[in-house]
């Protein structure tokens, strides 16, 4: 079954050359291309155009790139967000995550490198590029709450440790021999006792806390 993709751009010749790019992938279908925010809220009213992947660019008028993936993510939170951007600061990325963003990439990429990182999303829930899980681990490391070991449960402490892996919450239930639902309950957890809202950030804090050796 193909990964139906909607592109959220203002720019509409990038639009048209990111629908033209990903038409030449065979496991991809582009449902339709907005030009922001608004836009793709009116075209989703009807739910055959519901998206499994928004391919969403940050800078746009009316409605931008943050509005947009915070909509999303209370609307549809299981349509994935792909911030497709020119901007490559910290504070952008940042918000971009928090708003709801599983993903982040510049529109300088490889068509190839797009392609993987849209079958990475889909497959384990996220992908972010080594500059960005760079950028990610800094601002984690200046600004996170570090929680002592002794907080956790060992079920937590194991689940952690998986958290570096590029398996799914689905392997690593597997793994566990318990339920995905299961899983969900030690990521949600630790997300409430590190002050964190993404798998990067729990990878990051296992690999500088020693949870990955």
């Amino acid at each position: 079954m193909k990964t139906s993709i909607v592109i959220v751009d203002d720019h509409i010749l990038i639009a048209k050359a990111l629908s033209t790019i990903l038409a030449n992938f065979e496991q991809f279908e582009v449902l339709y291309e907005c030009e922001n925010g608004k836009d793709l809220q009116e075209k989703c009213k009807h739910p055959r155009n519901v998206p499994d992947v928004v391919l969403l660019d940050i800078s746009m008028p009316i409605m931008d790139g943050f509005e947009t993936a915070a909509w999303l993510k209370e609307t549809y939170p299981d349509v994935l967000i792909m911030a497709l951007s020119m901007q490559d600061d910290e504070h952008s990325l940042i918000k971009m995550i928090k708003s709801g963003a599983k993903g982040y990439l510049l529109k300088n990429v490889h068509p190839t490198v797009l392609a993987d990182a849209l079958n990475h999303l889909v497959k384990n829930g996220h992908y972010y590029p080594d500059w960005a899980a760079s950028k990610l681990f800094s601002s984690i490391s200046n600004g996170a709450k570090q929680s002592d070991k002794k907080d956790f449960n060992e079920r937590e402490k194991t689940f952690l440790r998986f958290t570096v892996t590029e398996m799914s919450y689905k392997e690593i239930a597997n793994q566990m021999n318990c339920s995905t639902r299961t899983v969900e309950g030690y990521r949600d957890s630790l997300f409430e006792k590190l002050e964190l809202k993404t798998r990067v950030g729990l990878a990051v804090y296992a690999i500088k806390n020693g949870f990955d050796s």
